[in-house]
């Protein structure tokens, strides 16, 4: 701080030596003028030049020491207190646009609630129609274009319900009930949500459970569930059969889901969590929004499931989600 109080009072030291070096040189010119006399006064004016810039260096730079050490944050109460003509204007300058800043986030804040509020209604009061939907088409005799109308319900339901925990995602750690769950209920559950798309594709499931039950949150296990099946069925072989096991290793759940669909590019591993991110592979697959499975990854977080994949291009891919330990209960619940 020294060397930066120097720098910036350069131009005061260099008139103060100006003025030393004036009053030499009038000394020099008149003869008349003790040169003894002016050495005193150089040294003594030198003296109170000195004393001059310590205290006006401790005065006038403590505002900006307590500026420069406070953390880089928006918190006004952390700004010191100014008490000199230019430490107010500083001070003006940093509060006043923190506090439009603030004034802007919270008006941002709040119409992004509203927004997301109608949304969900609307995602709401879109279900009721699409209730009454799936009841007309199970009325239709033609079964080809029942399967058809059937599958097409499926995907606006399952963006719907994308769209939903998409918007509940942020407070979802408000929304955790961890407790024990049983899986085969909550299996069957999603499987037959899928059932009609898995009888056009001729998609079947082996379901082999070692392990019953998990701690985890019902609700969106079910949405994780919901996103890996999802892909399964969408990428497998048509008349192609989907594994389902689970297992305990090291006094941890495991679940697997394993398809002999189309596989995915090793380049493209470190990326499917990614939001947004489609398949390199399969360019022309305008379906796919790249949602599920970074939805999928960002729910397991919260309930601290790790979720691993292996897969091979043409050879299927085996999505394994690995649960908390016992003892971990309490943890998970932020006890």
């Amino acid at each position: 701080m020294i060397g930066i109080y120097l720098k910036e009072r350069r131009s005061w030291i260099l008139l103060f030596l100006t003025l030393q070096l004036v009053a030499l040189f009038i000394a020099y010119l008149d003869t008349t003028i003790p040169y003894r006399a002016i050495l005193y006064y150089i040294l003594l004016s030198s003296v109170i030049f000195v004393l001059f810039l310590v205290f006006r260096y401790h005065r006038e730079t403590k505002f900006f020491k307590e500026l420069a050490e406070r953390d880089h944050n928006l918190d006004l109460t952390t700004i010191p207190d100014p008490d000199r003509p230019f430490e107010f204007i500083v001070e003006e300058n940093i509060t006043q646009p923190i506090e439009q800043l603030k004034a802007q986030s919270t008006a941002h804040t709040i119409q992004l609630e509203q927004e997301k509020d109608e949304l969900l209604s609307w995602i709401h009061e879109v279900k009721t129609p699409l209730t009454a939907m799936d009841l007309i088409i199970d009325r239709i005799n033609d079964q080809k274009l029942k399967s058809q109308l059937k599958h097409e319900w499926l995907r606006v339901h399952l963006l719907l319900d994308q769209q939903l925990h998409q918007k509940r995602m942020p407070f979802i750690e408000n929304d955790l009930y961890v407790e024990k769950v049983e899986l085969e209920p909550l299996l069957f559950s999603e499987i037959n949500t899928l059932r009609s798309w898995c009888l056009q594709k001729g998609v079947g499931f082996d379901v082999d459970l070692t392990e019953t039950t998990v701690l985890s949150d019902a609700k969106w296990l079910g949405f994780i569930l919901r996103q890996l099946l999802t892909n399964a069925v969408k990428y497998s072989e048509e008349g192609s059969e989907i594994m389902i096991s689970s297992s305990k290793e090291n006094e941890q759940a495991t679940l697997s889901i394993t398809d002999s669909g189309r596989g995915i590019n090793a380049r493209d591993l470190p990326r499917i969590f990614d939001k947004g991110f489609t398949s390199t592979t399969k360019h022309e697959d305008h379906a796919a929004t790249g949602m599920g499975l970074y939805l999928a990854k960002k729910a397991a977080s919260p309930l601290q499931i790790s979720m691993d994949v292996q897969s091979k291009l043409a050879h299927g891919s085996t999505f394994t989600l690995t649960f908390p330990k016992a003892n971990e209960f309490i943890e998970i619940q932020g006890v």
